[in-house]
């Protein structure tokens, strides 16, 4: 496989979609599908921190397995050093597993309660062909510490420790095989502030020290920035703004992410934002809207959005938005 360095991007997603079919009838013939991701293209490059944010159910967890095939895609690619992956086989799909790693959301239920702290972590290097048990215990310790964490905690159980401590846990099992890529799925969510603060901190401590790349997709827009290098913004399956993360949080382009920021905590008691209030729901991704995606809960919303549906353009210098109107409309 050809080095990153000889890649601009590290990772690329293309026009990809993820669908799950929705059976119905005496013969459970595909009746509808949900559209989880339709046609997201996102780029990321080595060495940085790509956020991913949204609401719930917009479709970015789904994208973060995706990219790994932990769901295999419906359409499109995913290039990971120049490659289609979608294209291998599982040989050797298995043995890029080492390459691209994730951490789960719960920091509980991703461990396996039956087995010790050693045997979670050094499960992997078994797999992929580190049989000596005294090599693989070697190198368990060797990650423990890394993530902040002691001798004496490999014999334990996963319910002998805190969230924060489980978590720890959890980023020691994805750097096991040195991967380059890590996909951070709510990695901080189930923690408590001060806690998020530490496992956060510890991210990019390790990112500096083994050059690793992150997706990081969260639901806190405040987390993201504080860790994120570039941002990029999903609303119902779609990505609708990318940006620097300093660009997107002092001016974003996009009626979508104003509101989003909008409803969130400003840690600056200097910057007073208007509240924007979002009216309805979120529509069904079985079903999304004509046009623009946004346009049912959009203020701005014209005909044009109703019927023509905005493609992601460079609306501002490396500042991308999927809004006819974009840049034109909002509180900033």
């Amino acid at each position: 496989m050809p080095n990153a360095a000889t890649h601009t991007y590290m990772m690329e997603a293309i026009e990809l979609v993820k669908h799950y079919p929705i059976k119905g009838g005496v013969l459970l013939k595909e009746v509808a599908s949900v559209k989880a991701v339709d046609g997201v293209t996102l780029k990321i490059k080595p060495g940085e921190t790509m956020g991913l944010v949204g609401e719930s159910g917009c479709g970015k967890t789904t994208f973060g397995r995706a990219i790994l095939r932990l769901e295999e895609p419906s359409d499109g690619q995913v290039l990971f050093n120049g490659e289609n992956i979608l294209d291998y086989d599982t040989k050797k799909m298995r043995a890029l597993r080492k390459k691209m790693q994730i951490i789960f959301q719960d920091p509980f239920s991703s461990l396996n309660p039956r087995k010790t702290i050693a045997q979670i972590i050094g499960e992997p290097l078994r797999i992929h062909g580190m049989r000596n048990r005294s090599q693989r215990e070697e190198r368990v310790l060797e990650l423990l510490r890394v993530v902040g964490l002691r001798q004496e905690h490999m014999r334990r159980y996963p319910h002998m420790f805190s969230g924060g401590q489980r978590q720890r846990i959890g980023v020691a099992r994805a750097l096991a095989l040195n991967p380059q890529l890590i996909v951070c799925d709510e990695a901080v969510s189930a923690l408590d502030v001060s806690i998020q603060a530490q496992v956060l901190n510890l991210l990019k401590e390790l990112q500096e020290e083994f050059g690793l790349t992150y997706l990081f997709i969260s639901h806190d827009l405040h987390v993201v920035e504080h860790i994120s290098d570039r941002v990029a913004v999903m609303y119902l399956g779609k990505i609708v703004e990318i940006g620097n993360s300093d660009k997107l949080y002092e001016k974003p382009l996009h009626p979508y992410t104003q509101a989003l920021l909008s409803a969130s905590p400003m840690p600056d008691p200097t910057r007073q934002l208007s509240r924007i209030i979002l009216k309805g729901d979120v529509p069904s991704p079985i079903d999304p809207p004509q046009g623009c995606r946004f346009h049912t809960r959009c203020r701005y919303a014209k005909d044009i959005c109703h019927q023509r549906q905005p493609k992601l353009r460079e609306v501002e210098s490396d500042h991308w938005a999927a809004c006819l109107f974009a840049g034109k409309v909002g509180i900033w």
